[in-house]
């Protein structure tokens, strides 16, 4: 038997005219509430957009570097300190016929001898104490190209409240050949521009201190013509010798070439080691009176000099001690170098004061 089953059909919605009949409420947006985050970017879109070049000039010069090139930034000018002359640019100036009064051919004398000279030492030994003539002659020479200053600070020792400045004063390559094209130089005297060590700038500018002390004592007994060879130049004499001697014969004992080179340079060789004096001063003698050779010349001799600090360690304060060098050491140093060789008192004797 068949039924005939009534089928409902399905029901549908009746679409107003306001409404378009080809939308399909499934496929439209869902827009979901805004965010904080989603405001804070909108407000940064809307601050990139009003960020546009002003003048169309600006956007064009902007445009026309590639993106994947770096861009330069501005160099900001450097601001250098009156007082150092490290960095500051000095401009060539012509020193033919260049005509130095006789202080400052003394001060290019005395900086370029030494490499390195404090200024309050000069202002002692050539000026006398006039303070004002002193500069004058320092900014001139300064002005020429010929020398440069700069100022350093000293080892802190504990007993400063604060920490001191010095001024030094050293030859420029212009000062260095000036010096020597005037031809007044003692014979045989090398002179240096420029700074070679600077961590022992302090060190290497109390030499002059020691030298002149040893000068007066030179003069007293009859010394003349005094020239100074600092260690730079002892040491590649030294090497020099040496590299010969073992170039001679290479089986011989680097011991015995050593100790040969030692004697011929008139240097102390203390526990294997040849000893280098900070620096060594060489001086005329007149010859003798009442001797028997009348025409007999003048003769030679020299002082060696070792300035001592407190960065010397014990060890190295016992070699210089038995080299039987002219030590010399500042009232600051004197201090510490006791504390390190209080089991060696007799040392201490040897040691003379700046």
């Amino acid at each position: 038997m068949r039924f005939d089953i009534p089928q409902e059909l399905p029901w549908r919605r009746e679409i107003s005219p306001d409404e378009n009949p080809s939308s399909d409420a499934r496929n439209a947006p869902r827009h979901a509430p805004e965010t904080p985050v989603q405001r804070r970017l909108e407000s940064l879109r809307e601050r990139a957009d009003n960020r546009q070049p002003s003048h169309p000039h600006h956007q064009r010069e902007r445009d026309e570097v590639p993106r994947d090139q770096p861009r330069e930034r501005p160099q900001r000018p450097r601001s250098i300190d009156p007082e150092d002359q490290r960095r500051a640019r000095r401009v060539p100036h012509d020193l033919t016929g260049l005509e130095l009064r006789a202080e400052e051919k003394k001060l290019l004398t005395e900086v370029g001898r030494f490499r390195v000279v404090r200024v309050e030492d000069l202002g002692k030994t050539i000026y006398d104490g006039k303070s004002r003539k002193l500069e004058n002659d320092l900014n001139y020479l300064r002005e020429k190209g010929l020398i440069e200053t700069r100022r350093i600070n000293l080892r802190h020792d504990g007993k400063r409240r604060t920490i001191e400045r010095v001024e030094i004063v050293t030859l420029t390559k212009e000062g260095r050949s000036l010096l020597i094209k005037q031809g007044e130089l003692p014979r045989d005297q090398k002179v240096y521009a420029g700074m070679v060590k600077p961590r022992e700038v302090e060190h290497d500018s109390q030499i002059y201190r020691a030298y002149l002390k040893e000068a007066e004592r030179i003069a007293e007994k009859g010394g003349t013509n005094l020239r100074v060879r600092l260690d730079y130049e002892i040491k590649a004499n030294v090497q020099k010798a040496i590299y010969a001697e073992r170039k001679a014969d290479p089986k011989r004992d680097m011991a015995e070439i050593k100790q040969q080179v030692a004697e011929k340079s008139e240097l102390p060789f203390v526990d294997g080691t040849i000893q280098i004096p900070d620096a060594r001063i060489e001086y005329d003698l007149p010859r003798e009176m009442n001797r028997d050779d009348p025409d007999q010349g003048s003769r030679s001799g020299h002082e060696d000099i070792e300035v001592l600090t407190a960065a010397y360690h014990a060890g190295h304060l016992r070699s210089k001690a038995q080299a039987g060098f002219r030590n010399y050491a500042s009232a600051s140093d004197r201090a510490t170098i006791t504390s390190k060789i209080e089991d060696d008192h007799h040392m201490m004797e040897n040691i003379l004061e700046l």
